[in-house]
């Protein structure tokens, strides 16, 4: 055989098969249909890469809710009632108190409740009155206490010298004080303990064109404004209830502060 024919045996041997040419030559093979497949470059890919992210395995936990504000403690009336006490006697003598009075500071008690100020905030008052009406005076202030009736302030007369005018002066609320009548001579119901004088400028004593204290002028006409008492209002019916008389029901003087049980 010469060396054309056995190139020709060569290239038969190897080309067994159209699919065994086709690769050998690089053609593209057909594809089972009769048609050609087109043969691209092997492409590695990435399972982890093209797979969808996968859900972790521990589910976050819900963001916590903010803590609910702290409830704000309801304001508790308080009371107290005792008797005179030597240190007590030491500060009421002589200025609100001396031998001559016509009830002996064994007949007194000395009596602490809440009230509410006029800046909405809770101050301890105290007044000295008459044993027989201390627990009445105490239901009194605490239903006072409970409708928020202000009160500027409430100090024993001592602080002021025993001098009603200082204290009527500096808005504020007493109770005994042994002293005779505005304008007169006889013993005022304040120097037996049965009588309080509330918040005075709010609710001042007029005779005529006299108004006391003179800061109370603004109120003469009796204004709708806090401190300021009323006929029938929540101030003149605990008093009622505990058989006290209101002043601003009189004819003249008009003494819309003082609260006596004898109604004088």
């Amino acid at each position: 055989m010469g060396r054309g024919g056995r190139s020709v045996l060569l290239v038969a041997l190897l080309c067994v098969s159209a699919t065994a040419c086709s690769l050998a030559s690089g053609e593209p093979s057909p594809a089972p249909g009769g048609g050609l497949t087109e043969r691209g470059p092997a492409v590695e890919t990435d399972a982890a890469a093209t797979a969808p992210d996968a859900a972790p395995s521990v589910a976050p936990a819900p963001l916590a809710a903010p803590p609910a504000p702290a409830a704000v403690p309801t304001p508790m009336f308080r009371s107290a009632v005792g008797s005179i006490t030597p240190e007590l006697a030491d500060r009421m003598t002589p200025s609100s108190w001396r031998a001559g009075c016509p009830v002996p500071l064994e007949d007194l008690r000395y009596v602490t409740v809440s009230h509410v100020t006029f800046d909405g905030t809770v101050a301890t008052g105290e007044l000295v009155v008459h044993a027989d009406v201390a627990d009445g005076v105490v239901g009194v202030f605490a239903t006072l206490f409970a409708e928020r009736y202000p009160v500027r302030s409430m100090r024993l007369v001592d602080d002021f010298g025993g001098d009603d005018t200082d204290s009527m002066d500096a808005d504020n609320t007493s109770a005994f004080n042994c002293r005779a009548i505005t304008g007169g001579t006889e013993w005022s119901e304040h120097a037996y303990g049965r009588a309080i004088d509330l918040n005075p400028v709010e609710n001042p004593y007029v005779l005529g064109r006299h108004v006391a204290p003179d800061a109370g002028r603004g109120y003469a006409d009796r204004p709708d404004l806090p401190g300021v008492i009323h006929a029938g209002d929540v101030v003149v019916e605990a008093f009622a209830a505990a058989g006290w008389q209101w002043g601003g029901s009189w004819d003249s003087p008009v003494d819309y502060q003082h609260f006596s049980v004898s109604g004088r």
